[in-house]
Order: structure tokens, then C-alpha cells, then sequence
């Protein structure tokens, strides 16, 4: 199961989730998200079991408690396909974009309002 973990202090490692994890049942990953342009934290990650009824157990257990001064939020990851699926802020595709300065209208624009056009 994927167990999505929130709230996480910036001093909070791969190392810390898996010995916190591990105590529940066996860990097969890790991995907290960082921001590209520094590689710092963003506060999150994502923690890999492969038991059910552990990851359940875990969930229970370490939601809201606390690591390195920072209460978790942990919870059941959602799949990876719900993130696929779902519109991406930098998807450029769509919208009103590509016709130039005046949206469209005016010289070889697409708005030819009767002169040429195509009926």
C-alpha cells in the first residue's frame, strides 16, 4: 500500500520515515518530495508497505504524531493513476492561446467577418 505522509519537518529524511515505518512492518520505500530548482522538502512524501493490514496499522497509529517537532498527517496514498489523470498547471494545451495579438480578430486572423471567408 501507498501511505502518503504530510506535514513533514524540513529536517526530516528518507532515513527518519523508514525507521518510523518500520516499526509497523516491513518498508519497501521511501521517498520525500523536493523541489527541483533546490532539492529542499516540500513537507511530503510517500511510504511503500506491502501489507495491508501493517500500512493500516501505521496509518492509525502515526497520524498526527509527532516527528522532529512536526505533528504527521498520514494517510492512504491515492493511486498514481488519479494523478495522471488529473489537469496539469503546465499543460499548454487548450485555452485561447496561439492566435496572435489580438486573439484572433483583424488581419489573417481567424475572425474574417465576411470578407473571404469561408461559408
Amino acid at each position: 500500500m501507498n501511505i502518503y505522509v504530510g506535514n513533514l519537518s524540513l529536517q526530516t529524511n528518507e532515513d527518519d520515515l523508514r525507521q518510523t515505518f518500520e516499526a509497523f512492518g516491513q518498508v519497501i520505500s521511501v521517498k520525500i518530495v523536493r523541489t527541483r530548482a533546490t532539492g529542499e522538502s516540500t513537507g511530503f512524501g510517500f511510504v511503500g508497505m506491502p501489507d495491508s493490514a501493517q500500512s493500516q496499522a501505521a496509518i492509525n497509529e502515526l497520524n498526527g504524531k509527532d516527528l522532529n517537532g512536526q505533528p504527521m498527517k498520514v494517510e492512504e496514498g491515492r493511486a498514481k493513476a488519479t494523478y495522471a489523470s488529473a489537469p496539469s498547471s503546465r499543460d499548454k494545451r487548450g485555452g485561447p492561446g496561439g492566435r496572435g495579438r489580438n486573439g484572433g480578430s483583424g488581419r489573417n486572423g481567424f475572425n474574417r467577418g465576411g470578407r473571404g471567408g469561408r461559408r
